[in-house]
């Protein structure tokens, strides 16, 4: 095996070979899941059916883990660290198929994974893999749990999803909550998108995609949203490339939303890249002012530039630089709206980056929510007096959350919480009955709400003195 842990020789004849080879590669290199079954796809002639397979058994796979591991263990031996890492990722994808995905069948799963065994190893791996599989089948596939689990080791296993962050979860959100997080982090996630007020309108655009054979309907949460599913990919779409919509997900739509940018305004979005929120400002102020768009990363400014150029909007600056010297760079009290979507664990994504749940740890929260704290601190500077501050993450740690605005008005007593969101946004959230009463001007949308990402977005005001 080469240093890069890729498969020798020929490409990976169908789905579940180049699901293997993405999922050892995840594994053992730290590889983002997105981008290596994209990679692997765009270089392999699949069929948009076992491209879809591929794609089922690769998220599918990370997405149960440990209940998959919690199975395997005690089947083959030194499981599964003394198992090789590419058999490793044969075993644990036949295993989901031959559990979660019913309309497989079961001896198609067993003889592919034989066939990819053989190719790949030699007759002794390929007959452990046979053997496992078919011994599975014979004494069934789903091990049951022991009695004695608490709620914390029951939910684990049963959903897929660390016990540390299980534990967390059930703290913060009580049992019942945490069980629906976790169910609704294995859903598939949907695709949706942003419409570009500025080139078309929801309804005319929904009804495009219906008479072009795709399943659209607007967004139950965010009113600019639409939600599609069996679309594939709506970059690849000519409304994408005309500029008619972003691809985004219907909570992070919400933060520029809540921020309620008007047009003439000049507004920061602090930690910009891709972009996708910096557009949004740009679209809902009518592409009137400035939106200055700062991201640490040199390499990302161009992301946020293609972006503004795609969808017509001239009011976008980019800089780039690290958003706790934006003080340092740009006139104190000198914004209306500060963005603060800050680096975050990433949490309420685990639908769309299974990986996450695996990879980050409680570390990562505590020296994350640290740097949430001196970035807030920072940057309020910019905000004028009557000035707004919107804090965002795509997490739903409270020490992210909760905690990091609690204590940034500690410190910062000139600053409030503002209730007073437009009506649009808070509307669908009331609906159905996810509103905080009384609702101070915070709010944590978790992912089983509106089957969207988790999200928190806090909306901030600097008082005039």
């Amino acid at each position: 095996m080469n240093k890069n842990n890729r498969t020798p020789g020929a490409k990976p004849k169908g789905a579940r070979e180049l699901a293997m080879n993405v999922l050892q590669r995840v594994e053992m290199n730290g590889a983002y899941s997105g981008l290596e079954l994209n990679q692997a796809l765009s270089s392999a002639e699949l069929s948009r059916a076992d491209a879809a397979l591929a794609t089922e058994l690769v998220y599918g796979t990370i997405q149960r883990l440990n209940t998959i591991d919690y199975s395997l263990t005690g089947r083959v031996n030194g499981w599964p660290r003394k198992v090789e890492p590419w058999v490793r990722s044969l075993l644990r994808l036949s295993y989901y198929q031959l559990r979660w995905l019913s309309r497989v069948p079961a001896h198609a799963v067993v003889d592919e994974a034989v066939r990819i065994a053989k190719k790949r190893g030699h007759a002794g791996i390929a007959g452990l893999v046979n053997g496992v599989l078919r011994a599975l089948l014979r004494d069934g596939v789903e091990t049951p749990l022991p009695e004695h689990m608490n709620a914390a080791e029951r939910l684990s296993l049963t959903h897929s999803h660390p016990q540390w962050l299980v534990e967390r979860w059930i703290a913060a959100y009580g049992e019942q909550t945490t069980e629906l997080m976790c169910a609704a982090n294995n859903e598939p996630p949907h695709a949706s998108a942003r419409v570009n007020v500025l080139r078309s309108e929801r309804a005319g655009l929904i009804d495009a995609m219906q008479d072009a054979g795709l399943d659209a309907a607007a967004s139950q949460l965010a009113s600019q949203g639409i939600v599609t599913s069996r679309a594939g990919n709506l970059v690849h779409t000519d409304w994408y490339k005309e500029g008619l919509l972003s691809v985004q997900d219907e909570s992070s739509m919400l933060v520029a939303a809540a921020a309620d940018p008007q047009p003439g305004m000049t507004v920061l979005d602090c930690c910009a890249a891709p972009g996708g929120k910096s557009s949004h400002l740009a679209e809902l102020m009518n592409n009137e002012g400035q939106v200055i768009a700062n991201d640490l990363h040199p390499h990302k400014e161009a992301l946020i530039r293609q972006q503004a150029e795609r969808l017509g909007l001239t009011v976008i600056k980019t800089i780039t630089g690290d958003a706790a010297e934006l003080p340092e760079r740009l006139p104190p009290e000198s914004c209306d709206v500060v963005l603060l979507d800050a680096p975050c664990s990433g949490f309420g994504v685990i639908r769309r980056k299974p990986e996450i749940k695996w990879n980050k740890t409680q570390d990562d929260i505590d020296s994350l929510s640290i740097l949430q704290r001196q970035l807030l601190s920072r940057v309020q500077s910019l905000v004028k007096p009557g000035g707004v501050l919107v804090y965002s993450t795509c997490t739903v740690a409270p020490e992210e959350n909760e905690q990091a605005v609690t204590h940034f008005l500690a410190e910062h007593p000139e600053f409030s919480l503002d209730p007073l969101w437009p009506e649009p946004v808070l509307q669908p959230i009331r609906d159905r009955m996810q509103l905080p009463r009384p609702f101070t001007g915070m709010i944590q949308l978790l992912p089983h709400m509106f089957g969207s990402d988790g999200f928190f977005i806090a909306r901030m005001r600097r008082q005039v003195r």
